[in-house]
């Protein structure tokens, strides 16, 4: 919440200009928020309650210009108002102050490191990132936190920052066909999340995984169907022995018994003859 005064009568964002109308005189100024945008789309994807400006104007008194970083966050706002989206950001209407503000700083400086930041500060923006892929022998990302009314600039890449759940650091990477240091969001342990052309060949890459462990399995299956088919086979042709072998015992008992009919017929003829058939030599 707001807490400084204001005059009554103020205007709305509809009848504010969006932006300082000065051009950006480098593409990464485009370029590396447009990439923290476009992670947030999809990370938070279902959350409504964030907005994330990208070379918009923000107004925090009626009587002054608004200043315009080169992208800033803020949480607990609409993400939408409506079809037309925000023409600008006017503090008194929102009543919520960014909590993060970035600043790339360009070919031409203009302040990032002194007059801005003394402007942040005063706002009482928490956490306010310069970020200079040309600086030499200092640290290219500087992250600084609003402590007692006064910025502490953080130590380490990345940098978390538990009040609004991100981190943020910089590391060599490909975006827009581009490979060079990019801004990235990180998750408590460190961990970068991905841009969404790296979310989109994970995709790709796990549906082929997903489609080659599918044929496997259906190899798999299909040789075990095969295996079945060849059990089955067996089971029917050893069946097919064991009934064999059942219709010649049947047939080796049939022979057998007629044999000994026609033994006890001779026997009967031979008693009937007067000879004893059991004292035959």
């Amino acid at each position: 919440m707001l807490k400084y005064k204001l005059p009554r009568n103020l205007p709305s964002a509809d009848e504010l200009p969006d932006s300082d109308e000065t051009p950006v005189d480098n593409e990464l100024q485009e370029l590396i928020p447009g990439l923290l945008k476009a992670i947030l789309l999809i990370l938070w994807s279902e959350r409504m309650d964030w907005f994330f400006g990208i070379d918009m104007g923000i107004y925090h008194h009626p009587d002054e210009p608004a200043i315009v970083p080169d992208a800033f966050l803020s949480l607990g706002v609409e993400r939408f108002y409506d079809e037309e989206l925000r023409p600008s950001y006017v503090l008194w209407d929102e009543n919520v102050m960014p909590l993060f503000v970035l600043e790339v700083v360009s070919p031409t400086y203009r302040k990032e490191y002194s007059a801005k930041l003394d402007i942040y500060q005063d706002l009482g923006v928490l956490y306010y990132v310069i970020y200079s892929s040309r600086r030499r022998r200092k640290p290219h990302l500087e992250v600084h936190k609003l402590v007692n009314g006064k910025y502490e600039l953080q130590s380490g890449n990345p940098i978390w920052m538990p009040e609004i759940g991100l981190g943020i650091g910089c590391e060599r990477g490909n975006y827009s066909g581009v490979a060079r240091e990019w801004l990235y969001w990180y998750d408590a342990d460190g961990k970068r999340y991905l841009t969404p052309e790296e979310q989109v060949k994970q995709s790709a890459e796990r549906a082929q995984q997903e489609s080659q462990r599918a044929q496997q399995e259906s190899q798999r299956a299909q040789q075990e169907s095969q295996r079945a088919q060849q059990e089955s086979q067996r089971a029917q042709q050893e069946s097919q022995r064991a009934q064999q072998e059942s219709q010649r015992a049947q047939q080796e008992s049939q022979r057998a018994e007629q044999l000994a009919e026609r033994a006890e017929q001779l026997a009967q003829r031979l008693r009937e003859l007067g000879v004893d058939p059991d004292n035959l030599s």
